[in-house]
């Protein structure tokens, strides 16, 4: 049995034009179950037990045995109890009847009360979703396994919302200057065969995948997944949500939602320790614009100052520009009549790569290029590094291109900022890959090869990216 409801039932965030939207069809099974299922009824303890914890009720009947618990339930669906074991004095047993047996839990608290995974500020509530979760599972195992087969999730309105912005963006990655990348099955030879080579080869793709930031979530009043379209049931933690695009879904569905997050703004708390790719996405670019911005800036008044990059800006006036975007964003004043020395610019932008939750060259890569650069070979050197770039996800491929190419032209100015590849290696290694454990040694042991790699996309940036 279905019903006809509207996209508000669901909570969903996400809306397309409404001249092409169709309500979705919400599966109303599993809801009809949830109002079927038996109702908690409290078996109260005809005197007070003195050892009755203060956070149990009358439901407290002090030291009984399973049996004697089973006949004060008295066969009622729904009935339950809560008795201190025999075996092991001091912890809480509930006894609950559901399907004509009695079945025992062990109960805890820890200022909620819980007996799996689920927290409850109450134990009648606790008793409610387990009663509604085990009436469900009993009566609908079967639905709920095939439940996931046939998804309305490309008819929610979400994935031709989401088609319209990846059109509208890859248009404009399209209009933006050309650049070139190496095929994959190509072997570097020599910087002059490369520029050659390289003059018609195609441009790397941006498709910019991300995946949900799906996190537990209590929904208040009547959900359903917008994946299966299925009733979310239970009185706590029913489903999960994403965080960053706000989808809906069942945990079991959230296993199979594509890979294909939208990020909401209004959703976006900040713009600093940000993902790279979320913040790219919410704000529907083919960089953070953090990047796009600073360097802008440091490349209007600053290249010709010394010690660019190398020398920090004053603490206080560092928090003032990183508070203006992550408050306002794009619309952050970072020009000359707000913050002056333009040390400020270049430490906020290294403040931004150094805070990102996943470096730009990632975890997972970050042995690789160690490795590469250890290589004694120049040649095999840099292919191994060309090899490891072309595995970076998109955002982060993209955000390394651009810092390449603006730090190529920092070097221009050398004879008066005083920094080469070199030493610009030095600045940004530990700011763009960190290694994935936190180890003191092993960071000191890489410093050399993470100022190798930085310098070498620098003075290869016209052949590696």
């Amino acid at each position: 049995m279905a019903v006809s409801s509207n996209s508000s039932l669901s909570g969903s965030s996400l809306s397309s034009d409404p001249d092409d939207y169709q309500p979705p069809i919400w599966k109303s099974y599993l809801y009809q179950l949830q109002q079927e299922a038996p109702r908690p009824k409290r078996v109260t303890c005809p005197q007070e037990m003195e050892t009755r914890p203060k956070y149990y009720g009358r439901e407290f009947h002090g030291i009984i045995s399973r049996e004697h618990a089973d006949e004060l339930l008295g066969g009622v669906e729904g009935a339950y109890l809560i008795r201190e074991s025999q075996r092991q004095p001091g912890t809480c047993t509930l006894a609950l009847r559901f399907g004509h047996q009695s079945l025992n839990y062990r109960l805890f608290y820890d200022g909620k009360h819980f007996v799996g995974e689920k927290r409850f500020e109450s134990v009648h509530d606790l008793v409610t979703d387990a009663l509604i979760t085990l009436y469900i599972e009993t009566k609908a195992a079967e639905y709920i396994a095939k439940m996931t087969t046939n998804p309305i999730y490309e008819h929610l309105g979400y994935t031709s919302l989401l088609k319209d912005k990846t059109v509208h963006r890859l248009n404009r990655i399209r209009t933006e200057p050309r650049r070139v990348t190496f095929q994959p099955e190509e072997k570097i030879t020599s910087p002059a065969v490369h520029k050659t080579a390289l003059k018609d080869a195609p441009e790397k793709q941006c498709s910019y995948e991300k995946i949900h930031n799906f996190k537990v979530h209590t929904f208040r009043g009547p959900h359903w997944c917008e994946y299966c379209a299925n009733f979310m049931w239970g009185l706590i933690a029913q489903g999960v949500r994403c965080s960053d695009c706000g989808l809906n879904v069942h945990k079991q569905c959230s296993k199979l939602v594509p890979s294909d997050c939208q990020p909401d703004l209004r959703r976006i708390k900040k713009v600093f320790s940000c993902d790279l790719t979320t913040l790219v996405k919410a704000h529907n670019t083919t960089r953070p614009m953090v990047v796009d911005m600073c360097i802008r800036e440091i490349e209007l008044r600053g290249m010709k100052s010394e010690g660019l990059y190398r020398v920090s800006g004053f603490t206080e006036h560092l928090e003032d520009a990183r508070l203006a975007f992550d408050r306002d964003g794009d619309k952050a004043d970072i020009g000359a009549s707000a913050f002056a020395d333009i040390n400020i610019i270049a430490g906020v932008l290294k403040l931004y790569l150094r805070d990102l939750p996943i470096p730009v060259i990632t975890f997972e890569l970050y042995s690789k290029f160690i490795q590469s650069a250890k290589l004694p070979d120049p040649e095999s050197r840099l292919e191994a590094i060309h090899e490891a770039l072309l595995m970076l996800p998109p955002a982060h491929y993209e955000t390394l291109r651009y810092l390449m190419a603006h730090l190529k032209r920092v070097t221009m100015f050398e004879k008066d900022n005083l920094m080469n590849a070199e030493n610009l290696g030095i600045v940004f290694g530990p700011t763009l890959m960190q290694p994935p454990e936190l180890n003191a040694l092993t960071t000191l042991n890489d410093m050399r090869q993470q100022k190798s790699v930085v310098q070498l996309m620098i003075e290869n940036e016209d052949v590696l990216f």
